[in-house]
């Protein structure tokens, strides 16, 4: 059997984060296309964003489970080429509550790719380099929905949002059927093992003591610490992945920009990923996950708020860069977090809380913030947002804070 470099192993799930996020990035960027196409409000807009975010983050929850039981290389097959399908059939559909059923498609299809990648990838590296391989397996994430928002745009121009859906298809469809046969044959643990010459040491193997194997279960205080720390970092998601579906429609207008230079201004967003996400995942392994997390939700809320009240472009797009780092840092930091005491065997699953928890309320967000905008205005809407924010985020802060500090998990 071929013998595969930790480097290798996890260039190829790199290739698939970004093919699988080609199409799930597609839609805000899109979104002032999708408006005019049938003159939405801001709130039936918003529900465009809702129908994929709610179903994608339903279906972690049941894929994670699944993941554990069935393989985790089917799930992220189906979360590649399967998210194809759903965007293929969304492009070709000609009306509102068509494009909503597309888009819930592909948020079940895509459910299963974060919660199955993230475990073979931890497994692939020593323990105290989990959160830098997170990291870079993020570049792949933040890679695509720089490019997605450009690609997006120029086919939209040319050829519609619906040809921008299935432009984008054919090669995503293509790249998972690779990739399955890729994996195929040699078995998740086996390209563990070639992935790590000297054995993978994880958390939740035999040799783990604080995990206990496969037959080890989660502490009770370990599950309360989890707890907090979900709140804490679903609060932030779900702000932030809210925040940024309307960013394209207020850039366009809120600054009077094009609905091409507006989607393409969203690349800026997430090019801080290819950085933050590698160097959040550095800073976990180096300073733990509880300090880095704290930190981020600290300058969250206040950049939110400062959106209400940058007065030109150049300000609110350094603002909205500021706010692109914490989102990206937050990401490698969360799932190591996570993952660190609990079962390999479990891992899928408890990531499939996680995202679910950020994905749900994200998607219960997005349509709120939408009826404020159509009712108050942008600027109401992200103060709003700032001030809850910031609340939520401080008080689950102080209690993480003090569980860390105070060794509950001792």
């Amino acid at each position: 059997m071929t013998r595969y470099k930790p480097g290798t192993y996890i260039a190829l799930f790199i290739g698939a984060h970004f093919a699988h996020h080609l199409l799930t990035a597609l839609v805000a960027p899109i979104l002032p296309f999708i408006r005019d196409s049938f003159s939405l409000s801001y709130a039936q807009a918003g529900g465009v964003v809702s129908a994929f975010t709610l179903s994608y983050g339903i279906a972690q929850l049941p894929a994670g489970w699944l993941a554990d039981r069935v393989g985790r290389r089917y799930l992220i097959t189906v979360g590649i080429s399967g998210v194809a399908v759903a965007g293929a059939v969304a492009g070709l559909t000609t009306t509102y509550v068509g494009l909503i059923g597309a888009l819930v498609l592909m948020g079940i299809a895509g459910g299963g790719y974060h919660p199955s990648a993230a475990p073979l990838i931890m497994a692939s590296v020593p323990p105290d380099r989990t959160g830098r391989a997170l990291g870079l397996h993020l570049i792949g994430g933040s890679a695509s929905h720089f490019a997605t928002p450009l690609l997006g745009a120029a086919l939209a121009l040319a050829f519609g949002w619906r040809g921008a859906f299935l432009g984008i298809s054919l090669p995503v469809f293509a790249f998972g059927v690779v990739f399955f046969l890729t994996l195929h044959g040699r078995g998740e643990q086996r390209w563990v093992a070639a992935a790590d010459p000297a054995g993978p040491s994880v958390p939740g193997s035999e040799t783990n003591a604080t995990s206990g194997g496969r037959s080890g279960r989660v502490r009770r205080q370990t599950l309360f610490r989890i707890i907090i720390f979900l709140i804490l970092t679903s609060s932030l998601g779900a702000a932030i992945g809210s925040l940024t579906a309307f960013i394209p429609l207020y850039l366009v207008d809120g600054f009077g920009l094009s609905e091409s230079w507006a989607a393409a201004s969203l690349s800026a967003f997430f090019l801080t990923g290819v950085v933050a996400a590698p160097v959040g995942g550095a800073l976990s392994d180096r300073f733990g996950p509880v300090p880095i997390l704290v930190t981020l939700s600290v300058v969250v809320g206040p950049l939110v708020i400062a959106m209400a009240y940058a007065p030109w472009l150049p300000i609110f797009m350094a603002v909205l860069l500021g706010i692109g780092v914490v989102a990206f840092v937050r990401m490698p930091v969360s799932e190591s977090y996570l993952s660190a005491d609990v079962p390999e065997h479990l891992r899928s699953t408890v990531l499939g809380v996680y995202f679910f928890a950020g994905m749900e309320a994200s998607g219960i967000v997005t349509p709120i913030i939408g009826a404020i905008i159509d009712g108050r205005g942008f600027a109401i809407a992200f103060l709003s947002l700032g001030i809850v924010l910031t609340v939520v985020a401080g008080v689950a802060s102080i209690i993480l804070l003090r569980l860390h500090l105070g060794g509950r998990d001792a």
